[in-house]
């Protein structure tokens, strides 16, 4: 059974507009139309759970939800035939703004709120409850930043306790929490560099920076260190070779960024759970993830497409 742990999910609202004004005026005002926009639960393994489950693999997805907006990622996730573990919280799930700018697409917007502080109390019930699931786990998915409330040790200790009970651990977080949480060697490590282009401290300004911090993380122990080039490149890093896949797909195809990457994770992870060989995982992760940016829903379901887009990725040695 695969868990996803996603402490801080959010509710993902989307608005494509013609264009952004800012007032540079005092009182001035703009109003900006936009031209469609959508409502979805969200947090990165949120979005796995939701990717798997469009694809026949049936998962868990814990973390905390809470108040008006954490229905609403209870509900979406049910919608999608995800099974929920959420702990109820005193506070309410925060919501995360995205503003996609008609023909740059490629380029969002992000606003991201901090989330709900979590209680010592409310800390104890996840973990009880974590320590459940890990009894029947084969795989858990530790993804995402962490709120306010909890220690950034956090990840460290619940990818350790996976390990004890027999499960593979999949890391995705940045700063503290990931660097923290890497001495208890995850499987797989996909560093979120959306704020900080760093891993452990270590600059990925350059190919060889990027190499450099994925060999220091395997070292480490981790078995796979995935580290993104740029929107149509990843570099993995494993113990025995170093793997840049990249796609042939001009950006002006990009429609909607939110959650690509960690359809990518998402996808990587569906081939893994099948005894796939890591590079056909790689090329089928990197063609989830550009299917669902190819498309204005936020998670691709078509399988057809994806396959097509396989045709693309190229996977080469460095």
């Amino acid at each position: 059974m695969i868990v996803t742990v996603t402490l801080n999910p959010a509710v993902d609202k989307m608005y494509w507009v013609e264009g952004l004004k800012m007032c540079d005026v005092t009182q001035e005002e703009f109003l900006t139309r936009a031209i469609r926009s959508t409502t979805s639960a969200g947090g990165k393994g949120v979005n796995i759970s939701v990717f798997l489950s469009r694809l026949g693999i049936e998962n868990v997805a814990m973390g905390f939800v809470g108040g008006h907006t954490g229905h609403v990622v209870v509900r979406d996730l049910r919608d999608e035939g995800v099974t929920t573990n959420f702990v109820w919280t005193h506070g309410e799930t925060r919501v995360n703004v995205t503003l996609l700018q008609v023909g740059r697409e490629h380029s969002p917007n992000l606003i991201d709120e901090s989330g709900q502080t979590i209680l010592p109390e409310e800390m104890d019930r996840l973990m009880r409850r974590y320590r459940r699931m890990l009894t029947r786990a084969t795989w858990v998915v530790l993804a995402g930043s962490l709120p306010p409330g909890v220690d950034p040790g956090i990840y460290g200790e619940m990818a350790r306790m996976a390990k004890d009970a027999g499960a593979k651990v999949i890391l995705s977080a940045g700063g503290e929490a990931l660097a923290r949480a890497l001495d208890a060697s995850p499987y797989i490590v996909k560093p979120d560099t959306r704020e900080h282009l760093a891993l452990d401290g270590k600059g990925l300004t350059s190919v060889d920076a990027i190499v450099d911090a994925g060999k220091h993380v395997v070292a480490c122990g981790a078995e796979i260190v995935i580290i993104s080039h740029d929107v149509t490149g990843d570099i993995a890093i494993t113990r025995d070779d170093v793997w840049e896949i990249r796609a042939s797909t001009p950006t002006s195809r990009f429609k909607n960024l939110v959650g690509a990457d960690d359809v990518f994770l998402g996808g990587v992870l569906y081939k893994l759970s099948q005894d796939a060989l890591v590079k056909e995982a790689l090329r089928f992760g990197l063609a989830a993830g550009l299917a669902s940016a190819e498309s204005e829903e936020k998670i691709c379901r078509n399988m057809a497409v994806i396959e097509e887009r396989m045709q693309n990725i190229s996977l080469a040695r460095l």
